[in-house]
């Protein structure tokens, strides 16, 4: 997002937080209810127009959406949507990519708030690993004839009971509304979510032999001294990474001589 859009969604993002901080708003609800006016909204352009026209006043709009929503969200959800239209979107698409954010982020909320957040983050990057490995498993998970309920019932095969309601929930979204992307991206944009909750970054490491317990705490301690914020890893093993270990951090690749100026600072860390 650019310009006015991004001030937006920054300005959504706070509102966000000041009703998840708040005991009496159920944030699984919140995020539920925002999943459902994102599916209104991406579905019926005409009105994602009207409610995102600069020509019209921000308070006519917010009022529209309070009428449209009043009977069908809860008054968080209406309030915080009001106050999204009441702003000011570069594209009427725009507002449904911050809703849609705003969902995932208030049911990482809900994890966060169970003491759940960093299982979903796993479960979140175990299930990326697991799609990869699995052409049929993606087949099934992306084809365009297979019914929303095929897709919910077969995730609901593979995550019910055995990943947390957050990250069931995530997926399946996910899966039964890509709105355009691929199911890697959608993950990959997940898992971003996820760590910002706790103003984290995700290194992806790649190791050839999986790391003990020590290992993964002195590189992580690494890593966040490296970068200057907290890091959360995401372990895969593959026995052809060259060097031994690989590390990914947004963009940037560390390996081969980079690797070992962390083993360095590693081995400083532990004395």
């Amino acid at each position: 997002m650019n310009g006015a859009s991004r001030e937006a969604l920054a300005a959504a993002r706070e509102r966000l937080d000041a009703l998840t901080d708040s005991t009496s708003v159920d944030a699984g609800k919140l995020a539920d209810e925002l999943a459902a006016v994102t599916a209104l909204l991406d579905r019926e352009v005409s009105l994602r127009r009207v409610l995102t026209d600069p020509a019209q006043a921000g308070e006519a709009k917010a009022e529209l959406a309070q009428r449209l929503l009043g009977t069908q969200v809860s008054g968080p959800a209406v309030d915080l949507v009001a106050g999204m239209v009441r702003s000011r979107w570069s594209q009427s698409r725009d507002l449904v990519d911050a809703l849609e954010e705003l969902a995932a982020t208030a049911d990482l909320t809900a994890a966060q708030k169970a003491g759940k957040l960093d299982d979903v983050e796993d479960e979140l990057f175990r299930f990326g690993r697991i799609v990869s490995g699995s052409t049929e498993l993606r087949a099934a998970l992306t084809d365009r004839k297979a019914t929303t309920s095929a897709k919910s019932e077969l995730l609901r095969g593979l995550l019910g009971g055995r990943a947390q309601p957050a990250t069931e929930r995530l997926v399946t979204r996910l899966v039964t509304a890509p709105r355009g992307r691929s199911l890697e991206s959608g993950l990959e944009s997940l898992s971003k979510l996820a760590a910002d909750r706790r103003n984290r970054m995700v290194a992806v490491v790649t190791s050839a032999v999986p790391l003990s317990e020590p290992q993964k705490q002195r590189l992580g301690a690494a890593l966040a001294k490296l970068y200057g914020r907290q890091m959360h890893l995401n372990l895969d093993v593959d026995p052809e990474v060259l060097g031994g270990i690989r590390v990914q951090v947004g963009d940037e690749v560390i390996n081969g001589s980079l690797a070992d100026r962390i083993e360095d600072a590693s081995r400083r860390l532990a004395g």
